[in-house]
């Protein structure tokens, strides 16, 4: 990625939060600077930024700027009330709340103390999405097809992914693989995010509509599935985008086997199971509409569902621990029987 010299999704400059402009992509190349909290609470909820690591970035940036923001008097119950504003803008990521919750603490001492930590979140997150793709590029043999959903590279992780962090590696280390991307609607952040990341890097890929996974399967084209999380259950299970259980399902029936790379913050010791993760349910808009631009390079959005018709928008889906063969962590490779959650 060259959009930013440091190349990262989200970051600060002299207290200044800047992010990579994600709803724009990959028609447009430009860089959103939210002037308060306000103003980043409303690029996390309307996915000017997004993936779980950047939403987390971005949400403790946020509670920063709230901390500069504070009156005097009464700041305790100003940073209290932010604090709640901002976890409500994306439910589902478990990486919002460790850095809201982190950044909080900070700024009860000094704003100082919490543009700290937030840039401390910032980096860590990018350090783990390093070592991510070190240790999931040893799952990577040469002549892969690989299958991924959603959107968890370096967009989505701050600078160097999740998911896509092993493929680049696998890439830059020589290995002749191919990434097939799912479109992943109803947003397409696959069509439109994944593939701008992998053309950037210069890995082979193919995109695919979401229900052609199970054909590419019974082909034998896919080797291996590695995903993204937004909330990892203490039990395994885990919540990604919409269509990321099928996937699992797929995966199983046909013995592929199913990856998710997470960072640590995305795994979440005080929720049981998945059942117990809230589902972030968004407009029906999304579903009902798409956009993109014409031949003239023309940005529009177009009606693409029977008028009149209403549309269910569930963002996330679980998949079940059993479906999964392991997670790449910082830390290495680990089974679900050999998870331990430890924040």
């Amino acid at each position: 990625m060259k959009l930013q010299k440091n190349n990262r999704a989200v970051r600060t400059i002299s207290g200044k939060v800047y992010m990579i402009n994600q709803i724009k992509l990959p028609f447009k190349e430009e860089i959103f600077v939210p002037e308060n909290y306000k103003e980043t609470c409303k690029a996390v909820k309307t996915m000017v930024v997004r993936g779980a690591g950047s939403i987390g970035a971005a949400a403790g940036f946020a509670m920063m700027q709230a901390a500069f923001e504070a009156p005097k008097n009464n700041s305790k119950e100003f940073l209290l009330k932010v604090k709640t504003e901002i976890e409500e803008t994306r439910p589902t990521a478990r990486d919002l709340f460790a850095a809201v919750d982190r950044v909080f603490k900070k700024a009860l001492i000094s704003p100082e103390e919490a543009e700290k930590e937030a840039q401390k979140i910032a980096d860590e997150t990018s350090e783990a999405g390093r070592k991510i793709g070190e240790y999931g590029n040893e799952l990577i043999k040469d002549g892969f097809g690989i299958l991924t959903h959603c959107n968890a590279g370096p967009l989505a992780l701050v600078e160097y992914g999740s998911a896509l962090a092993p493929i680049i590696k696998a890439h830059q280390n020589g290995k002749n693989i191919i990434v097939y991307v799912d479109e992943t609607r109803p947003r397409n952040q696959g069509a439109k995010l994944t593939a701008w990341e992998l053309q950037k890097a210069g890995v082979p890929h193919v995109i695919i509509v979401d229900n052609a996974a199970g054909l590419l399967m019974q082909q034998g084209k896919i080797d291996i599935v590695i995903t993204g999380a937004d909330r990892i259950a203490a039990n395994g299970d885990t919540a990604n985008k919409i269509g990321t259980f099928e996937k699992a399902v797929l995966a199983k029936e046909f013995d592929i086997p199913f990856y998710i790379a997470a960072p640590d913050s995305t795994f979440d010791e005080n929720c049981p199971a998945g059942h117990e993760i809230k589902i972030e349910e968004r407009s029906e808009n999304e579903i009902l509409y798409v956009s993109g631009i014409d031949e003239k390079g023309k940005e529009k959005t177009i009606r693409i569902a029977n008028p009149g018709s209403v549309a269910y928008n569930p963002a996330f889906d679980i998949t079940p621990a059993k479906y999964i063969s392991g997670f790449i962590t910082s830390k290495g490779v680990v089974s679900v029987n050999n998870l331990q959650i430890k924040q």
